[in-house]
């Protein structure tokens, strides 16, 4: 196990998922009241190339309501496409209110899809309130080759939109871009070569052959955290890379992957593991 000096960094899952209503507002000013390290949170676009906080690009049946209050159903959510729709739209949806069945310590509360800088905004403030450093944050583009021009714009247009969005506030020096989509990764080692980026991993691809396709070696690899084996572990150290498993939450497995002495967890109880940090101290 590791010792205080060598704790994983805390990265809170969408903010944190588990105590507040996913990538809102309320869950990021939450986690930096907890103490995480880092934001993690997931950005896509709207049809006025506004870049939002969503992990789905549509609203999602499980958590949203319609701007009149309304449930979605899971066979009409993909039409509620945020890259179809205005920000200004968007924003009247209620994301909040609607507890996530899989999380009962959740807080529900009025929220809507913000903007990443009204997240960067919020953190920061929320950070200076408690005399702390600013937080960093972990940036997942939501992007798929099936996706290209129906929920999303292609890589280098969604790109671009996300670095002019990092320009404007001021934090690509505290930004790590993630994406399970290879095509974003190249591009933005093209565009802007110093910025660090993480490879997402959720299928059991040896990990040569995800950093083949890749064609350079990544900062860091996030994969889930049950494909962590000591031989995964093993080559991920060989090849110098850190790496950052998502998304653990269950004290039990919080344990098991400290025991790989990851450079960071990422979990929806940012509170479990920092718990578990404070009895390093």
């Amino acid at each position: 196990m590791p010792d205080i000096a060598t704790f994983p960094e805390v990265h809170g899952h969408r903010g944190c998922r588990g105590l507040r209503p996913e990538n809102t507002l309320a869950a990021f000013r939450h986690a930096v009241s907890l103490g995480v390290d880092v934001l993690e949170l997931d950005v896509v676009v709207s049809a006025d190339h506004q870049v939002v906080v969503s992990h789905e690009p549509w609203m999602s049946a499980t958590i949203c309501r319609t701007p009149a209050g309304e449930a979605i159903t899971r066979a009409e959510q993909l039409r509620h496409n945020l890259y179809a729709m205005p920000y200004a739209l968007i924003r009247q949806y209620d994301c909040g209110l609607t507890q996530h069945p899989a999380y009962p310590e959740q807080v529900p509360g009025p929220a809507h899809k913000p903007l990443l800088r009204e997240v960067v905004a919020a953190a920061d403030a929320a950070a200076r309130q408690q005399g702390r450093a600013p937080v960093r944050f972990s940036v997942e583009l939501k992007s798929t080759p099936e996706g290209d021009t129906l929920f999303h714009p292609t890589p280098a247009v969604f790109l671009a939109l996300v670095l002019a969005e990092l320009q404007v506030l001021g934090i690509a020096s505290r930004t790590t871009l993630l994406c399970f989509d290879k095509r974003i990764l190249q591009q933005v080692r093209q565009a802007a070569p110093g910025l660090p980026l993480c490879l997402l991993v959720e299928d059991t691809k040896p990990l040569g052959a995800h950093l083949a396709e890749l064609g350079f070696l990544p900062e860091v690899v996030g994969p889930d955290f049950r494909l962590l084996t000591p031989s995964l572990v093993a080559n991920l150290r060989e090849a110098g890379l850190s790496f950052v498993p998502w998304t653990v939450n269950e004290m039990a497995d919080l344990r098991a992957v400290l025991a790989y002495r990851p450079q960071g967890i990422t979990t929806d109880f940012p509170d479990r593991l920092l718990a578990l940090r404070t009895s390093f101290v």
